[in-house]
């Protein structure tokens, strides 16, 4: 489903106050329509919250937009309540977020492997006829499903939790009272072009400190096969290394990606409060998306490569299912350095470019 503005633009003439409660009155009733469906569903068996895909997907729209607006417009509200409610959104989302991304990684990851073993005569994968492969399957569909039901299992117990009904309180309360601060909600709608400005710019930032040399490739292979070495001594041999250091060396390298992704839905949301369209921001988005979903189901493979007692077999089969993920990751780097460059001008001067 395409996460598309929910709001219409609204006229400059309106007072910042007007257009940020118009913005949250929305997004809070958007909401409180689909929580309940999604309470229902998840109360249903594991693996029912996607099934209600339009509520769910509704209710994590609503919510990153109200915790974004919140966050980029912060000083035009009462400041404990803007912090409180930003708490008690992101962990709704994470509580959220959970079950339906490891139904997702297994979509991900069994259907790569099955890919990679397909014995098909015309279209062989490369573990076709593998004594691993059917063990390695097992293994990451063992391991997720378990990941999967404990994400129900948590997810149940605080849906019907006084902490989501202080939440959904909180905003039933925003769907008619913005908690706004008096002088600058009656600012006129002007006011708000300045941190929609700071929020455009910390995502161009961010995009100019992204290691485009490396995305310049679909593949950047010999990029991650140095990954881990900028510490030795020029010349030297470098330390050995242990399976920590190396998911510590990942993360380090995908932490500006996803700072980006961040920094773009921030960027999204305040463009939509202004009645901007940011013109191809949705699109990338999605690569961003794509990055992140490999580089989490690459985590879960090594992970589940460490499994004691496994067979050698086993083991190389996902330890070539993890090196096509990361091959995944690579290939969303360089979808998004293709799409960069015609974004970047739309953006360069945010002022110019919302609707006077």
């Amino acid at each position: 489903m395409t996460d598309a503005p929910t709001t219409a633009p609204v006229a400059r003439a309106a007072t910042t106050g007007e257009v940020l409660a118009g913005y949250l009155t929305v997004q809070a009733g958007a909401f409180l329509r689909a929580l309940p469906q999604a309470v229902g569903e998840a109360g249903s068996r594991p693996g029912a919250l996607p099934a209600s895909a339009r509520a769910a997907d509704d209710l994590l729209r609503a919510v990153r937009r109200v915790g974004g607006v919140l966050h980029t417009f912060a000083a035009a509200f009462d400041p404990q309540w803007a912090q409180e409610s930003r708490t008690e959104l992101r962990w709704l989302l994470n509580l959220l977020g959970q079950e339906p991304g490891y139904q997702r990684r297994a979509v991900r990851l069994l259907g790569a492997l099955d890919s990679l073993a397909d014995t098909s005569p015309d279209a062989a994968g490369m573990l076709a006829g593998h004594a691993g492969a059917p063990k390695a399957r097992a293994l990451l569909e063992r391991r997720l499903t378990l990941a999967r039901t404990r994400a129900h299992t948590a997810l149940l117990q605080e849906l019907r939790s006084a902490r989501l009904h202080a939440l959904a309180d909180r905003m039933t309360l925003l769907a008619g009272d913005v908690p706004l601060v008096a002088p600058t909600a009656a600012e006129p709608v002007a006011a708000l072009l300045p941190q929609t400005a700071a929020a455009l710019g910390a995502l161009l930032g961010a995009g100019e400190r992204l290691p485009w040399q490396r995305a310049a490739q679909a593949y950047g292979g010999a990029g991650l096969h140095r990954l881990v070495a900028a510490d030795a001594e020029p010349g030297g041999v470098p330390a050995s290394r242990t399976p920590a250091d190396a998911d510590a060396a990942l993360a380090a390298d995908d932490a500006p990606w996803l700072r980006a992704r961040i920094l773009l839905k921030r960027a999204r949301y305040a463009l939509e409060v202004c009645g901007g369209t940011g013109e191809g921001l949705a699109e990338l988005d999605g690569v961003l998306a794509r990055h992140q979903e490999a580089s989490d189901a690459a985590v879960t493979v090594a992970t589940a490569a460490r499994t004691p007692r496994i067979t050698p077999a086993t083991a190389y089969v996902l330890g070539v299912v993890h090196a096509d993920q990361r091959l995944e990751v690579e290939s969303a780097r360089y979808a998004f350095g293709r799409q960069w460059p015609g974004v970047v001008p739309g953006l360069v001067g945010p002022v110019a470019a919302l609707p006077g």
